[in-house]
């Protein structure tokens, strides 16, 4: 039968993931990776957010290894990884809802100069920025169409945004455009009001997000990232933004995490920061989504988010 044994969050929090599993799947035997007695056997899992490198190395004989996260290149940059475990990432249907709202509020707030009305009512200021263009005639790019980024797409597209997507290789979205490859992104750029980034950080996408590329957004155009704060060159957003190339930024991941006190970007008139909130989770959509993996690899089925890691994602 088999057993999760939970690492995620530290000691202190492992009680608390296992009452919410034995309120949702009550025959599936759960454990602490903190007990000095534990015995990792070849049948286990393990649910992990940012363990060490030796818990790492002691993981190396598991069944999988299921993050509590969408991103996993902090486990694959970890030199004791065990690369041949199957490695699952965070989904489900919460996760996915949860991020396409956020999206939607961040586009809205950068349609609408949102950023601007907060400002104004922090000095107390009444003045119309009025904007008249709606969401119908807004276009939207979402870089990386993985699962999320097409939930998210379609999430638009029913709101009335023009959507297009762009990814490193061939994917049909229906009702989405998407562009692939290298040689197609100038030309996804050049049609991008609002840029929405969520792509998986690997050795070609960091630092992926330089003046360069936002150069080759129409002038004014927002940013939305959510994917990783390494995605982003953050001296040369806040340089196109002070240019009048980008005409406002919305950004849920930053480098470092927690962004340190007097950090540029906290006090920048077209910067609106996030404390790394828009997709996570209740617990319970968490632990549902675990037991479904589980179930799935138990059936010798393949899980949607199983991660490839030579690709890092």
């Amino acid at each position: 039968m088999a057993r999760l044994i939970i690492s995620a969050d530290g000691p202190g929090a492992v009680a608390g993931w296992r009452a919410v599993f034995h309120h949702v799947a009550p025959d599936l035997e759960t454990c602490s990776w903190y007990d000095p007695g534990l015995e990792p056997q070849a049948d286990d899992y393990a649910l992990v957010w940012t363990p060490s490198s030796t818990d790492l190395a002691r993981m190396k004989g598991l069944r999988a290894i299921i993050c509590t996260g969408a991103g996993v290149n902090h486990l694959l940059d970890d030199p004791a990884f065990p690369v041949h475990v199957p490695l699952v990432r965070m989904g489900g249907d919460q996760t996915a809802g949860l991020m396409a709202d956020y999206v939607l509020w961040a586009a809205l707030g950068l349609l609408r100069d949102a950023r601007t009305w907060a400002l104004q009512q922090a000095v107390e200021v009444w003045r119309n920025n009025r904007v008249s263009r709606t969401s119908t005639e807004t276009r939207v790019g979402i870089m990386g169409m993985g699962h999320l980024g097409a939930y998210v797409a379609r999430h638009l597209h029913h709101v009335g945004f023009m959507v297009s997507g762009w990814r490193r290789s061939p994917r049909d979205v229906p009702g989405i455009r998407v562009f692939a490859g290298d040689e197609a992104l100038p030309g996804f750029l050049r049609d991008v009001d609002i840029l929405v980034n969520l792509l998986p950080s690997t050795t070609q996408t960091r630092g992926m997000i330089n003046y360069d590329l936002l150069a080759q957004l129409p002038r004014g155009a927002g940013l939305i990232n959510v994917g990783r704060g390494n995605h982003v060159v953050q001296a040369d957003l806040i340089r196109a933004l002070d240019e009048g190339v980008l005409g406002g930024a919305v950004l849920d991941v930053t480098v470092p995490e927690p962004l340190p006190a007097g950090d540029p970007l906290w006090s920048h008139e077209r910067i609106t920061v996030t404390p790394h909130v828009a997709s996570e989770a209740s617990r319970e959509a968490q632990v549902r989504y675990v037991v479904d993996v589980i179930g799935q690899m138990e059936r010798n089925e393949r899980p949607a988010l199983l991660c490839d890691p030579g690709r890092g994602y």
